[in-house]
């Protein structure tokens, strides 16, 4: 009897499990995982090191703004995906999944001096951009690519220098 108790409760865990899974998992589709790629590989381009894509930064975004943010944060966020489409429309007319890298870069440009003047009138709410554009940080540079192959990485640090002299041109410390 314990044996048909114990095999019940692990081949039917799925079924318990999925009355736990949160509807908030629903929030963002795949297209939504792949605009916030394009958005983040527009302003963490990638060059002669890695981009944000290479990162999955938008998986990143999407999971951090799922678990994190509040609701009100989480809708701006994601509204903001229809206000950068709309505004891309309106000057390109064509959404911003489909413009030229150049145009995507000029795009985010405006948006970014948008979302500065909103945040110094608004402290209470951020704007879209202010969002999309600190996950792409956040999620680039504590990635392993961003964190071992753009910022300077040493994985077992010897002795605590609080301070080193920094030359001009040199990255950052990961």
């Amino acid at each position: 009897m314990i044996a048909v108790l114990t095999g019940g409760a692990v081949i039917g865990g799925d079924v318990f499990l999925a009355g736990c899974r949160s509807k908030e998992q629903d929030f963002f589709t795949k297209d939504d995982i792949a605009f916030f790629d394009e958005v983040a590989e527009t302003i963490i381009p990638k060059t002669n090191t890695p981009g944000a894509k290479d990162a999955a930064t938008g998986s990143f975004m999407v999971l951090y703004a799922t678990d994190c943010y509040d609701e009100t944060n989480r809708n701006i966020f994601k509204a903001g995906i229809a206000e950068l489409n709309k505004a891309s429309d309106k000057k390109y007319k064509n959404g911003f999944m489909k413009l030229a890298p150049a145009q995507k870069k000029e795009m985010l440009e405006m948006v970014d001096k948008e979302a500065k003047d909103h945040n110094k009138k608004d402290q209470q709410q951020p704007h879209y951009f202010t969002l999309m554009k600190q996950l792409t940080l956040l999620g680039f540079f504590t990635s392993k690519q961003g964190a071992t192959q753009v910022l300077r990485y040493n994985p077992v640090p010897g002795k605590y220098e609080g301070c080193i002299e920094y030359k001009k041109g040199e990255t950052s410390w990961a």
